[in-house]
């Protein structure tokens, strides 16, 4: 019980922090005309390539930033509750693995916001519950689809102003995370279909 309690403030002071980052970023990239959204990613331009890096911490304007903060709030509570290595290693997972799949395959636009973090800790939750099958992996993968479920229409091509790939590649890296960092003799035993 204490290491959760713990994991808990742990989780707590890395989401004050990381909301703190991204805020303070939009209000720089604010005052400058958004002009830090150059920083994002444009598929296969290697000049682009830091890109991959920077792109979950810029957003559009404060409209797209607000819309991604609460269910970053909710869902890194989530993640970070199972450790600050863990959550720090899905996230990296997720904004590396992630932003080279819309490196490689994206439209030729700047991709740029947290929604590609908020659909990668989507997928990492819900997958976490099917590769560990444990109690409380399983309660946090329900209580996710049942309050975040209707985002999966996000990965399907729809505004032309919107990262449909940045949401898909996200998606795909918080699977690719949960499977990488799953726990228990149930990760052994799943079999891929």
């Amino acid at each position: 019980m204490r290491n959760l309690m713990e994991n808990w403030i742990t989780g707590l002071r890395l989401i004050a922090f990381l909301v703190a980052v991204i805020w303070c970023v939009e209000a720089i990239n604010s005052f400058n005309g958004h002009s830090l959204n150059s920083y994002g990613i444009y598929p296969r331009e290697t000049s682009a390539l830091p890109g991959i890096l920077l792109w979950a911490f810029l957003h559009g304007n404060l409209q797209h930033l607000i819309m991604n903060t609460t269910p970053l709030l909710v869902m890194w509570f989530f993640v970070a509750t199972r450790g600050a290595g863990k959550f720090l290693a899905v996230s990296l997972i997720v904004i590396l693995v992630g932003g080279l799949g819309v490196w490689c395959f994206g439209r030729s636009a700047y991709h740029i916001g947290a929604s590609g973090l908020v659909f990668g800790y989507f997928g990492y939750l819900v997958a976490s519950g099917i590769y560990e099958r444990s109690l409380g992996t399983l309660a946090i993968a329900s209580l996710t689809v049942f309050y975040y479920g209707g985002i999966i229409f996000g990965v399907l091509p729809g505004d032309s102003f919107v990262s449909w790939e940045g949401h898909l590649f996200g998606l795909c890296a918080g699977i690719f995370a949960a499977r990488l960092t799953a726990e228990g003799k149930n990760s052994d035993d799943v079999r891929v279909l």
